[in-house]
């Protein structure tokens, strides 16, 4: 369930170093400011990104898999059922206190078994089989509101007889047996032959004294036998609201909502069935409560700070239903709006982190060793040691600021960490191609780019004709206009290319290649923010 006032803080979807360590630097500075936030993550971490919270010994944060109000974000009727061994007394009596008109039932689990209604109720005390009972002896005394007298059974079954004739009629008369439940005044020739036929329960009227002698045979023939305040007529009425709920339990065809639906969902459910209540239960079929339509206006958005992003295609799914109170980037400011104004922290520098070292130093936040080595981690991976074009002063400085609180050689740690991240063994080309991989909007063409870095090139030449059939194969699927992989080799500092082959006039134009073809090496083209993105949607934005 939601927290109160949680803010979730998330980098993007197929998240790399940067947009994790982001997450979590952030989140601890804002907790230290007072916040209540947590730090998430839209995909799996890579291995470079492993090494790096390994490192640190830093937990990876919980995934979240969308931002969408859901059922269990909302207030309504929790914890509010019956037992299926409980009383059709008992459930009018729980349905009037709450004022609502429906009861789910429960076994001793919590497990559902269906609903029970006030309208139940009334149509079984008016053309129900009001002569049986199937009950708990405590369950009749509840519901006459009546004394022990006798108690040898737990549970009451039989056939409900009223004495209502003379005692020599009834007697010559009325069969009883085991299996009779009698309601009998202070009538002691009735109540010695009920004794002597051992019936199942004999409930005294009136609130009479009994002789002893009459308790005393009832005692030796273990005949259960209770005393009701209320007169014949009024307990003859009453006792059938004694029986179990089980008798009226609606099974079929109930309509019901699962706890972490969406709420659009619950709406649409509304919208076909109309009905007035709805339970609402987890996967594994136990209740949670009952909710009404009207409960939806108790949603409230959930807050969330987003990092290393601000496109709809690269956020999480949802994101639109959320209430964005900040966005900390260093990308182009993307196609993500928001209601009102928020703040927004947007730089030109090499990295998130680079930022967020920034927010510290502004609050005054000293930097614990471990949140440095985050921020430094995500600098080394979004600046490949600084060698890459998007790499600023700011950038440097605050690297090895934060390579000495952290207690490494930035050199040595972060040649360990791009190594451990550019090692290929044992992944799909599927794996390979979503590592790092972002979807942007063009003058309404959606493109997606994926980025690969590593030491040994040839480990994706060997497979290259099996990346072009996925790459063709995804933008197929999913409508691209455009799907690339760039595997950028850190030792000679370039990218090789690889995309659909449909985009193949398109990129040949974005990047000034007189013969594009597929693996083609662009010599100095590691960034994808300041290399790749750019020149891509110079060309796009004037078609």
């Amino acid at each position: 369930m939601q927290e109160q006032n949680k803010i979730y803080i998330f980098g993007h979807k197929k998240p790399d170093t940067d947009s994790i360590t982001a997450a979590i630097s952030l989140s601890y500075l804002k907790n230290k400011l007072g916040y209540n936030t947590e730090p998430r993550v839209l995909g799996n971490p890579n291995n470079e990104t492993k090494y790096a919270l390994d490192y640190f010994k830093i937990n990876t944060p919980k995934y979240l898999n969308d931002i969408r109000i859901k059922i269990s974000d909302l207030t309504f009727l929790k914890n509010y059922a019956a037992k299926k061994t409980d009383s059709m007394y008992q459930g009018l009596k729980y349905m009037n206190e709450n004022v609502i008109g429906t009861l789910p039932i429960v076994d001793d689990n919590n497990k559902f078994l269906g609903l029970v209604s006030l309208k139940d109720i009334a149509k079984y005390q008016f053309s129900g089989d009001i002569s049986n009972l199937c009950t708990s002896y405590k369950n009749i005394i509840e519901t006459l509101e009546a004394k022990e007298i006798l108690k040898f059974d737990e549970e009451i079954q039989g056939n409900i007889i009223v004495a209502s004739y003379r005692s020599t009629t009834f007697i010559d008369t009325v069969s009883l047996n085991k299996e009779t439940i009698l309601i009998v005044g202070d009538r002691y020739s009735i109540i010695d032959y009920a004794i002597e036929q051992k019936v199942k329960l004999i409930i005294i009227t009136g609130d009479k004294q009994i002789d002893p002698k009459l308790i005393k045979k009832a005692n030796t023939n273990k005949i259960n036998m209770i005393s009701s305040k209320e007169n014949t007529f009024a307990t003859s009425r009453k006792i059938g609201l004694a029986n179990y709920l089980d008798k009226i339990i609606l099974t079929q065809e109930i309509i019901s909502i699962d706890y972490n639906n969406d709420i659009n969902d619950f709406i649409d459910l509304t919208k076909k069935y109309k009905y007035s209540n709805y339970p609402v239960l987890t996967e594994k079929n136990n209740l949670i409560g009952l909710i009404r339509l009207s409960d939806i206006t108790s949603a409230t958005k959930k807050k969330v700070i987003l990092v290393d992003h601000s496109e709809i295609l690269q956020s999480v799914d949802g994101i639109e239903e959320a209430e964005i109170i900040e966005i900390v980037d260093h990308h182009n400011i993307g196609s993500i709006t928001t209601s009102g104004p928020i703040y927004f922290r947007n730089m030109p520098v090499g990295c998130s982190c680079t930022i967020i070292n920034s927010l510290f130093k502004e609050n005054n936040i000293e930097i614990p060793k471990e949140i440095a080595g985050l921020m430094l981690s995500g600098i080394i991976s979004d600046t490949l040691l600084f060698n890459s074009p998007t790499t600023t002063e700011l950038d440097k400085q605050t690297g090895y600021k934060l390579a000495k609180i952290a207690g490494v050689d930035i050199e040595e740690y972060g040649m360990n960490m791009l190594k451990a991240g550019s090692s290929l063994k044992g992944k799909t080309v599927e794996e390979i191609l979503y590592t790092d991989f972002k979807g942007y909007t063009v003058n309404n063409k959606k493109i997606g780019i994926g980025q690969i870095t590593t030491f040994n090139i040839q480990e994706i030449m060997n497979r290259k004709d099996e990346y072009i059939e996925l790459i063709n194969e995804v933008a197929k699927n999913n409508d691209y206009y455009i799907v690339a992989l760039f595997a950028t080799d850190i030792i000679q500092n370039g990218s090789y290319m690889f995309y659909n082959d449909s985009a193949s006039d398109i990129l040949d134009n974005c990047f000034g290649i007189e013969q594009i073809y597929q693996g083609y090496y662009l010599d100095g083209c590691v960034s994808r923010k300041k290399q790749i993105i750019p020149n891509i949607m110079n060309v796009l934005e004037k078609k």
